[in-house]
């Protein structure tokens, strides 16, 4: 049976008509979208510094790809715990400490006079990120119930998936604006922002009562506990490969736009804007179709959606429009109209296997997710690279994968009814 999307009435928040302020209502849903994109963004922000960063750091291309992966892997090792940490200590500290700290790791960035130096930066960077991006999340189950938790994971979803859109259209201007390291000085000011709305509009969601001790064998047990649940693996891994596809092209598009469709440094949006345009718009309507459709039900369509989003793209590639925009995104872009419709609802579903360690059953599906994506960036990508074709059938594989792991989700519930 599919885990319920809704919590005992004794364990939930009020909903607004019971006298939710307003800033619970308006403000925490902004700044909750906000901070989940930090983790996304920060990923693809100093791509169209790449040249000049190669050119004064004495670089070569590849080992500027570990600009990427030494970020992520960070983000992944870390991502297992800021979640415990939050059921201990509480979400806000959590969220603050770690926004104080990659706030310092920036400006680290900006004054590393070597790419040595650089990459210890975007590891505290990464370190980091996950303390608002995970935790965020969190918070939306914490405040939210039933189809309103279905429609605020939705609408945070649709300024998650604008990050890694507007960050290489971000990092271009800058670079335009100033030197390279101007776009880790921004990077640093949107930290201090966070922090000071943060201060001023989110309130502690995990009280006291409800808090597991902080000791590392609690940690580690909340970990385990979620280790232990079947289902956890099943839709981690479901979401994990769908989302892969995407993150293929977000984490080689420096190889897809400029090496293999011949286009310059400026030009990344030609590929994020309808990509994570697509997935906005699921994300919209998953939000949508919340209130009538069950979110076990929408992740089945937006995961059928993707499927024949990656068997279009390897038809495309086959032919010579796979080679030229916009029809070498024609299949990625349907692959991430899917996901929009699938990943807030799968990550609900999650949320839901373990009520009282949230942030442990978040921190083990990012980590999930990111060491996978991690790997896509470093290994895959140079692999698929070699053409567009490779760049379509490693989506394809990446979706069918996922569609197999929710399939036998599914077949799995049902026998369990």
């Amino acid at each position: 049976m599919n885990p319920p999307t809704r919590t005992d009435p004794q364990s939930r928040t009020p909903s607004p008509s019971q006298g939710r302020s307003l800033r619970v209502a308006v403000g925490v849903p902004l700044v909750l979208a906000l901070l989940s994109m930090i983790g996304p963004f920060s990923i693809d922000t100093p791509f169209p510094a790449f040249t000049e960063m190669g050119r004064e750091l004495d670089a070569t291309v590849p080992q500027l790809q570990l600009v990427v992966t030494a970020y992520m892997l960070a983000f992944a090792a870390m991502s297992i715990f800021h979640g415990p940490l939050s059921d201990a200590v509480g979400r806000r500290p959590v969220i603050l400490g770690s926004l104080a700290v990659y706030a310092v790791a920036s400006v680290a960035c900006a004054f590393a006079p070597s790419l040595e130096l650089l990459l210890v930066g975007r590891v505290v960077q990464g370190l980091a990120a996950g303390g608002s991006t995970i935790v965020s999340r969190t918070i939306i189950r914490d405040l939210f119930d039933g189809p309103e938790a279905q429609r605020m994971m939705s609408q945070v979803a649709v300024i998650f998936g604008l990050a890694p859109a507007i960050a290489p259209v971000v990092g271009g201007l800058l670079v335009q604006a100033g030197p390279w390291e101007t776009v880790f000085w921004f990077m640093a000011a949107m930290a201090v922002v966070l922090v000071v709305a943060s201060l001023a509009l989110l309130p502690e969601s995990h009280p006291p009562e409800r808090r597991t001790p902080l000791r590392v064998g609690e940690i580690l047990g909340g970990l385990t506990a979620v280790a232990r649940v079947p289902a956890f693996h099943r839709m981690a891994w479901a979401g994990t490969f769908v989302f892969g596809a995407q993150f293929l092209y977000i984490g080689g598009a420096s190889i897809f736009v400029v090496d293999l469709l011949g286009e310059g440094e400026l030009d990344f949006w030609k590929l994020f804007v309808p990509m994570i345009g697509a997935m906005i718009v699921g994300s919209v309507a998953s939000g949508r179709y919340g209130r009538i459709v069950s979110s076990s039900r929408l992740v089945s369509v937006g995961y059928a959606v993707s499927t024949l989003g990656a068997l279009l793209g390897v038809v495309v590639a086959l032919t010579p429009a796979g080679q030229v925009l916009p029809w070498a995104v024609v299949g990625v872009s349907l692959v991430a109209f899917g996901n929009g419709l699938a990943y807030p609802n799968i990550q609900l579903l999650m949320l839901d296997l373990v009520p009282t360690r949230r942030g442990a059953v978040m921190s083990a599906a990012s980590f999930v997710t990111l060491v996978f994506n991690a790997a896509t960036a470093a290994l895959l990508a140079p692999w698929a690279g070699r053409s567009v074709l490779g760049f379509a059938v490693s989506a394809a594989v990446c979706v069918v994968l996922g569609w197999g792991f929710w399939r036998w989700h599914q077949h799995a519930s049902r026998a369990d009814a």
